[in-house]
C-alpha cells in the first residue's frame, strides 16, 4: 500500500505531499490543474521512462518519492533487499521508501530504500505492488501468461491442485526424456568409453599390482644394488661385537660383561653402582641380539642370489607402465581401477536403462495428457463463469452491449498445461472479439479492467490500483455504478482514481484536490503552480458542488453534493 507520495517540480506542481490511506482515494481538480501529474509521478516511481518535458519550467530537476507499506517477506521486500535497500520493519509490516529524480536534461536516477538502483528495479517492485489502468499500454493482463494466471486463480483450489499434480508429472517427463535423449545421443561415445575402460582394466588385472608394491620394490632394488657394501658393513659390525677385531682382540660383548661384573662386585656397597650394573646387563642382551641379527642379515644377502635384482627391476618396469598411464602411484592405480569398474558397469547398463526410460516415458505421456485434459476442463468452466461475471459488470458500466470472451484453446504443452488463454473484448453482439487494448478507447479499456479487477479482487489482489480515465465518456447512472464498483474493489485493495465525475468522487473515503494558481511576476508574466491537499468534509462538499455545477458557493449545488455523498454512503453500505 502507498502511504505517502511527495512530488516536487513536476509539471505544474512545485511541492506537494499526499498522505494516502487504505480504501478508495479520489483525485479531482479543474482541467489543466495537474491531476495527471499524480499519475505521472506514480509512473516514474514504477520505473516508467523519464521525460525531461515533465520537469517544471525553471527547475533543475523534478522528483517523486513514495512511502510503501509491504509485507516483510513478500517478493517486493526481498527484491528491495537484493538491491541493497533498507526496510524499516514494525508491527508485522515493512516500510520501504522509493524515489526517482529527473533532471532537466532528461537524465534520471532511482532510489530504493535509500540506495541508488536501476530504474528497472522500480519496475520490478511496481509490477508486484501497483497496477495502473488508463492508457492501453498500462494493462496488467496484456500478456497471455498474466491472463492464464488470473484465470487459474479465479478457478480456485481444484485447479491449483490439478495443476500441481500435472507439473509433478510434466517435470518428471521432461527429465526422463532428456536423459533418454542423452543416452541415445552419446551411445557411440559411451561404447568407445566402455571399450577403452575394458582394455585398461584388463591390462591392470594382467599385471595384478598389490597395494604399496611399487614402494616396496623400490626399497628392495636400492638394497640389492648395494649388496656388497651392505654385506661388508654387516660383517665388520658383527666382528666388532663378537671377535674384538677393532678393540684389541676384545669384543664388545666381552668388555660390557667385564664392566658389569666389576660393578656387581662393588654394588653391595652402593645401590647406584648396582643399578648401573643392571643397565649394563641390558646392554649385553641388546648387543647379543644385534650380533645375531647381523649374522642373519648377511645370510639373507647371500640367499637373494644374483638373479633377484633382475626380477625386481623387471617387475618395477611393469608397474611403471601402469603408473605412467593411469595414476602417480600403484595405490592410486588400484583406486582408479575400482572407479573404472563401477563406470564400466554403468556404461554396460545402457540398454536396460533405455528400455526402462522408454517404458516410463510412455506411461508419463498418458498421465500428462490426461492431467492436461483435466486442466482444460477446469479452465473452460472457470472461463465461462469469469466471462459471465465480468460481462454483467460491464453492463452496469455503460457498456451494456459489450462482453468479455475468454478463449481456452489447444496450445503448446508447457509447465502450465496445453491451453492457450486469451481475454477478448466483444464490443457488441455480432462483432469479432478482439484482444484487450485493441479497438477500445482509454476510458472503455479502463472500465473493462475495472470490471475484471472487481471480479478478481478476492482471488488475485494487487495492493494498489490506480485508475485514470475510468469515467471518460459516461455520466449519470453509469457514473454512479462506476463509483460503486470502485468502492467494492477498495474493500480488498487500495484504490486511487483520477476523475472529473462527482458521482464517482462521492464514493471515495478520501478526497484529494489539485488546485491551479496563477501568480504574476515582476516582468508581468504569469506563473502557474498547483497545490495538492486532502479535503476535510466541508471542503469536500464544496469541491463536489464545483464538479456538479461549477459553482462551489451555490447552496443548491452544495445541497446536491451532500445528497450525492449520502446516497453514495447508503449504496456502499449495501455492497
Amino acid at each position: 500500500m502507498i502511504e505517502e507520495i511527495r512530488i516536487r517540480d513536476l509539471g505544474v506542481i512545485t511541492d506537494a505531499t499526499l498522505h494516502l490511506g487504505g480504501g478508495f482515494t479520489v483525485v479531482t481538480g479543474e482541467t489543466g490543474a495537474g491531476k495527471t501529474m499524480v499519475i505521472t509521478a506514480l509512473g516514474l516511481l514504477l520505473g516508467a521512462r523519464a521525460d525531461a518535458g515533465a520537469v517544471r519550467l525553471g527547475a533543475k530537476a523534478a522528483s517523486a518519492e513514495a512511502v510503501l507499506r509491504i509485507a516483510p517477506h513478500s517478493t517486493a521486500a526481498l527484491r528491495a533487499a537484493e538491491a541493497g535497500g533498507e526496510l524499516d520493519e514494525s508491527e508485522g509490516a515493512a516500510e520501504l521508501i522509493v524515489a526517482r529524480t529527473v533532471n532537466s536534461d532528461g537524465r534520471s536516477r532511482a532510489y530504493v530504500g535509500g540506495r541508488s538502483a536501476p530504474a528497472g528495479v522500480l519496475a520490478e517492485l511496481g509490477s508486484a505492488l501497483v497496477v495502473v489502468h488508463g492508457q492501453s499500454d498500462q494493462l496488467r493482463l496484456k500478456t497471455t501468461a498474466a491472463q492464464r494466471e488470473a484465470l487459474d486463480k479465479f478457478a480456485g483450489p481444484p485447479l491449483a491442485e490439478a495443476l500441481e499434480r500435472y507439473q509433478v508429472s510434466y517435470r518428471r517427463l521432461q527429465e526422463a526424456a532428456a536423459e533418454l535423449e542423452q543416452l541415445l545421443t552419446d551411445s557411440r561415445e559411451r561404447v568407445r568409453e566402455a571399450e577403452s575402460l575394458q582394455i585398461a582394466l584388463e591390462e591392470i588385472d594382467a599385471v595384478a599390482p598389490q597395494p604399496g608394491e611399487d614402494e616396496n620394490l623400490k626399497a628392495e632394488s636400492i638394497r640389492l644394488g648395494h649388496v656388497e657394501e651392505l654385506r661388508a658393513a654387516a660383517f665388520k659390525a658383527h666382528q666388532a661385537l663378537v671377535s674384538g677385531e677393532f678393540a684389541d682382540d676384545q669384543d664388545a660383548t666381552v668388555l660390557v660383561d667385564a664392566a658389569k661384573r666389576q660393578l656387581e662386585s662393588a654394588g653391595d656397597h652402593d645401590p647406584a653402582l648396582a643399578a648401573l650394573a643392571g643397565r649394563l646387563a641390558e646392554v649385553g642382551y641388546i648387543l647379543t641380539d644385534i650380533s645375531t641379527e647381523l649374522s642373519g642379515y648377511s645370510a639373507s644377502l647371500d640367499s637373494d642370489g644374483p638373479g633377484r635384482l633382475a626380477d625386481v627391476e623387471s617387475r618395477r618396469a611393469e608397474l611403471a607402465v601402469l603408473i605412467r598411464k593411469y595414476a602417480p602411484s600403484i595405490d592410486e592405480v588400484l583406486e582408479w581401477a575400482e572407479a573404472g569398474q563401477l563406470r564400466l558397469g554403468e556404461l554396460g547398463d545402457d540398454s536396460t536403462r533405455i528400455e526402462a526410460l522408454t517404458a516410463e516415458i510412455d506411461t508419463l505421456e498418458e498421465t500428462v495428457s490426461g492431467q492436461a485434459t483435466e486442466l482444460t476442463v477446469l479452465r473452460t468452466s472457470a472461463a465461462a463463469t469469469l466471462a459471465e461475471r465480468v460481462t454483467d459488470e460491464l453492463s452496469a458500466l455503460a457498456m451494456a452491449a459489450a462482453s468479455l470472451v475468454i478463449d481456452v484453446t489447444p496450445g503448446e504443452r508447457t509447465l502450465f498445461g496445453a491451453d492457450s488463454i486469451a481475454f477478448l473484448l466483444q464490443p457488441h453482439p455480432g462483432s469479432a472479439p478482439r484482444p484487450l487494448g485493441k479497438g477500445a478507447s482509454g476510458g472503455e479499456l479502463s472500465r473493462v479492467m475495472l470490471a475484471i479487477e472487481v471480479v478478481l479482487a478476492a482471488v488475485d489482489p494487487v495492493p494498489t490500483f490506480v485508475f485514470d480515465e475510468v469515467d471518460a465518456g459516461v455520466g449519470g447512472k453509469a457514473a454512479v455504478e462506476i463509483g460503486r464498483r470502485l468502492a467494492m474493489l477498495a474493500e480488498h485493495v487500495q484504490v486511487i482514481v483520477v476523475t472529473h465525475l462527482p458521482q464517482v468522487a462521492a464514493f471515495a473515503s478520501q478526497h484529494i484536490r489539485v488546485t491551479k494558481n496563477v501568480s504574476a511576476t515582476a516582468a508581468g508574466d504569469g506563473v502557474t503552480a498547483s497545490d495538492v491537499e486532502v479535503l476535510p468534509e466541508a471542503e469536500r462538499v464544496r469541491e463536489l458542488a464545483r464538479m456538479l455545477a461549477g459553482q462551489e458557493e451555490s447552496a443548491t449545488a452544495q445541497a446536491h453534493a451532500e445528497e450525492l455523498l449520502a446516497d453514495a454512503a447508503r449504496t456502499a453500505s449495501k455492497c
